[in-house]
C-alpha cells in the first residue's frame, strides 16, 4: 500500500512538472540511417533503432520507409525483441523510390505505443 501511494505521488508530481516518463521511455526511436543506391536502381537501408524492449509483450516490432506524404515504400518487420542489443541495426534492400522523391522518412513502431518516437528524414542519393 505504501509503495502504491509513493508511485501515485511521483506520478502526480511528474504530471505537475510536465514530465511523461512512460512516453519517453516507451516509444521506438530511429537513431541512425544509411542509404545506398544499388545497381538495379533500388535502395538498401541500414536503420538503427533504440527502444527499451522488455520482451515479447513490449518491443520494437518494425520500421518503415515512407515518402513525405506518408506512402510506405518499404517495411522491415522485426521478428523478436532486442532486450540485450540496444541500439540495434537491421537492413532492408530492394526498396524502390519513385522518381521525383528527394527525401524519405524512416520511423519505427513498437508493440505497445505504435508510432511516435524519433524519426529521421534523409535525402535520396541519385
Amino acid at each position: 500500500m505504501v509503495l502504491k501511494s509513493l508511485i501515485a505521488v511521483i506520478a502526480i508530481l511528474a504530471g505537475a512538472f510536465g514530465l511523461d516518463f512512460t512516453a519517453r521511455a516507451g516509444e521506438a526511436d530511429v537513431v541512425g540511417v544509411e542509404i545506398q543506391k544499388q545497381g538495379n536502381g533500388s535502395y538498401r537501408f541500414d536503420v538503427t533503432v533504440r527502444h527499451a524492449d522488455e520482451g515479447w509483450d513490449h518491443y520494437a516490432d518494425k520500421w518503415v520507409v515512407t515518402d513525405t506524404d506518408g506512402t510506405v515504400l518499404g517495411e522491415r518487420v522485426l521478428l523478436h525483441p532486442h532486450v540485450n542489443e540496444q541500439p540495434f541495426t537491421r537492413s532492408l534492400s530492394s526498396i524502390t523510390i519513385p522518381n521525383g522523391t528527394d527525401t524519405v522518412i524512416i520511423k519505427a513502431h513498437d508493440s505497445v505505443h505504435n508510432w511516435g518516437g524519433k524519426v529521421i528524414e534523409v535525402a535520396v542519393p541519385r
